[in-house]
């Protein structure tokens, strides 16, 4: 079993982790601000059950097959690419409708929540970080890596949902302000449009690395 020094050492630096910009949290506050605090929970627990396919490529050994495998790496990421720029094209068409709930009526928990997963999944750098991160606080003579791995898995999803959660509340509550204003709620629209398409260039241009 992982020393609890070196657990509590492996969730603090995953909470660092986590607050440092990237397509992950960019994703959240985007969805939170533009479809309200909800939204951003659902996405964001979306997104750490997405964590469990990464931790069992580490544990499964399937991250290595991306990490050794063009193909496989390129189909996941333009997979997630052109989901991105499917969310882009939606915010882009998106109506305004002025209200505390302006467009969170039109999108169901699923719907959110899958978003998410789907998000996380798709993209085979988050596997390829999982395979370099979590062996640096696993050891092999504190019992099976397997078991060693899940548990280090579980404690950055517990990171994750605590820092996405955070940043869900404080964006849900600016967008409430821009959900007032037909205006107002257009540009954010846009904006999201803008991030989405960003996210999906950087992820179709990523490399193995």
């Amino acid at each position: 079993m992982i020393d609890l020094k070196i657990l509590l050492m492996f969730f603090i630096t995953s909470v660092l982790l986590a607050l440092s910009p990237g397509p992950d949290n960019l994703f959240v506050m985007t969805q939170a601000a533009q479809q309200g605090r909800k939204a951003g929970l659902l996405v964001t627990l979306g997104l750490c059950t997405g964590l469990l396919f990464h931790t069992a490529a580490v544990t499964f050994g399937l991250a290595a097959l991306f990490k050794a495998s063009a193909t496989a790496f390129t189909i996941l990421k333009f997979t997630g690419a052109g989901y991105l720029l499917y969310l882009a094209v939606l915010s882009f068409r998106a109506g305004t409708q002025t209200g505390p709930l302006a467009i969170s009526d039109h999108l169901s928990s699923a719907v959110l929540y899958r978003r998410g997963i789907i998000m996380n999944i798709t993209n085979p750098k988050v596997s390829i970080f999982f395979l370099a991160f979590l062996p640096q606080f696993a050891d092999p003579a504190k019992g099976h890596l397997s078991s060693q791995f899940l548990l280090l898995g579980g404690a950055f999803m517990i990171a994750t949902m605590i820092v996405f959660g955070a940043i869900s509340l404080l964006a849900g509550v600016f967008g409430e302000q821009f959900r007032k204003s037909a205006f107002a709620q257009k540009i954010l629209n846009r904006a999201a449009a803008g991030i989405f398409a960003g996210l999906a260039l950087k992820l179709a241009l990523a490399q193995r690395g």
